[in-house]
């Protein structure tokens, strides 16, 4: 079964805390803010994030750092990871899906058909949470959730936390076998460097 963590900019170059869930209700929102807010995109903004992920040797950790490098003519940021995104003005994305998406509503739901067996499903699971990672304390996050069809029986869930004026904060991914959860990826933001564009 492939791990969701190939995904995109920071989801896959991170691949790499405890939250508070404040607005977890259905319905609750988060300020009415743009996506781009909530992932600056900018050449030089970048993020450091500490990979610790359950398949790494015991207590070992590793660092990998993602920066924007160039903006393309067609709008797309690209980083050093070979990702590429765009903030437009309901969504964030890469060249293949739609990776945050307003209103920022607990429950709203889209998909990406990614290719001609793959369809991702995205959710707003949690609105104005408050997230610890090494970075530091992180307030009114909106937490992403995607799923995605990996046999019968089996899914890959990637789950991301979106720090207004950040970016992605914490990302965590498993695999869901039978009802079982198996966890993947888990990176926590140590650093960041971010301007508006």
């Amino acid at each position: 079964m492939r791990p969701v963590a190939g995904r995109t900019i920071l989801v896959v170059a991170a691949a790499l805390a405890a939250c508070a869930h404040a607005g977890d209700a259905p319905g609750a929102r988060a300020p009415a803010e743009r996506p781009g807010a909530y992932f600056p995109l900018a050449v030089g903004n970048e993020w450091t994030y500490l990979d610790r992920s359950p398949q790494l040797p015991a207590g070992e950790t590793r660092r990998r750092t993602v920066r924007i490098v160039a903006l393309d003519p067609d709008g797309y940021f690209r980083d050093s990871e070979r990702g590429a995104l765009r903030a437009g003005r309901d969504c964030v994305e890469d060249r293949a899906r739609r990776i945050l998406c307003a209103p920022f509503e607990v429950g709203r739901r889209w998909s990406s058909v990614v290719s001609v067996t793959s369809t991702e499903h995205y959710e707003i699971a949690g609105v104005g949470e408050t997230v610890r990672v090494p970075a530091g304390r992180f307030e009114g996050c909106v937490r992403v959730r995607a799923t995605t069809l990996a046999g019968p029986g089996a899914e890959n869930v990637l789950e991301i936390w979106y720090a207004p004026r950040v970016g992605p904060v914490r990302i965590e991914t498993s695999a869901r076998v039978d009802g079982k959860s198996v966890p993947q990826v888990l990176a926590e933001l140590a650093s960041y460097r971010t301007e508006e564009r």
